[in-house]
């Protein structure tokens, strides 16, 4: 066992280094003058060689790479030169929005989606099946951030009992979570169809399986045979899905946290991409690409303590 988190902590650690080379190295390619983008066309030269050296634009790129490395070890990911304050401060202050609502949508989308699905595979062909398929089919045919304004036209415009976006903050954590509610069901729609899906294929695979038939000829019940052999021997598939949906809901989070208004990290990526601030850029990319690696490398060990075989080939 300690052998395989070795080989996994090594092969995590690798493909973290070539992430952040690719990073740095598809932002620093890009045309233009970062400097001469944030300050305008009417900026004087010896103003724009100012901040080339306050944003360290000046240094060659080998330079500039290891200083951004050993900054993202130490906490130090520089000044973001349009807000004017910390990066690492502020990728902190937007993740305490898009955290808790990519953990809400991801909430939801299980709730509705291994149930359904499990369903779905019990009452294969019946209508439970049916209604699971067309679920799915709708749920993924509609984009998040098109059922955002739907949600904001029936439930804030109509009916208003919520606010159509904005966020006041943890101050007021009733009011928080309320205003996250919305855009956290308009994020799940579409991971939950997903999952509907993944669910029922992998359970329907595992339901031929010969220890199905032996436990059913044991005299269990159906209710158990379903969630204790079944739907348990069917988790590895599930589970890879789950951990790519909470990756792909704080990395994709872009465009409904800008419907909602609310100042997450998905908004302020796109709002430094708009405003040229590479510094911030380039570490919510490799924020997001870390994400990314750090959850398919917990999802891979999970898969040791859910199927006991694959401990066993070590």
């Amino acid at each position: 066992m300690p052998a395989i988190l070795l080989r996994r902590l090594g092969s995590f650690a690798l493909t973290l280094v070539i992430a952040s080379l690719l990073v740095f190295a598809t932002l620093d390619l890009l045309p233009g003058d970062a400097a001469a983008i944030l300050l305008g066309t009417a900026a004087r030269p010896d103003t724009i060689a100012a901040l080339e050296q306050q944003l360290g634009l000046d240094q060659p790129a080998y330079i500039r790479y290891l200083t951004w490395i050993a900054g993202a070890f130490t906490g130090d990911l520089g000044q973001s030169a349009s807000y004017g304050v910390s990066v690492g401060g502020l990728i902190a202050e937007r993740l305490a929005v898009t955290l808790p609502l990519a953990l809400m949508a991801l909430v939801i989308a299980v709730a509705i989606g291994v149930p359904l699905g499990v369903a779905a595979a019990a009452r294969w062909r019946g209508a439970p099946d049916r209604a699971a398929s067309a679920f799915a089919q709708v749920g993924i045919a509609i984009p998040d951030f098109w059922f955002g304004i739907l949600l904001i036209l029936v439930f804030s415009t109509t009916l208003q009992w919520f606010s159509a976006g904005g966020f006041p903050g943890w101050q007021e954590p009733v009011a928080a979570l309320k205003s996250l509610l919305l855009p956290a069901v308009a994020l799940a729609l579409p991971q939950a169809a997903v999952l509907t899906r993944v669910t029922r294929s992998a359970v329907l695979d595992v339901a031929g399986e010969d220890f199905i038939r032996t436990a059913q000829a044991k005299g269990l019940s159906e209710r158990r045979v379903l969630w204790r052999h079944a739907v348990r021997n069917a988790l590895v598939p599930i589970v890879t899905i789950i951990g790519l949906q909470f990756s792909f809901l704080i990395a994709g989070a872009v465009l409904v946290e800008n419907v909602f208004n609310l100042p997450g990290i998905g908004r302020l990526a796109y709002q430094a991409l708009a405003q040229r601030d590479l510094v911030v850029i380039r570490s919510v990319a490799m924020f997001f690409a870390g994400l990314v690696i750090a959850v398919n490398f917990l999802v891979d060990l999970s898969y040791l303590w859910l199927d006991p075989r694959l401990r066993a080939r070590r």
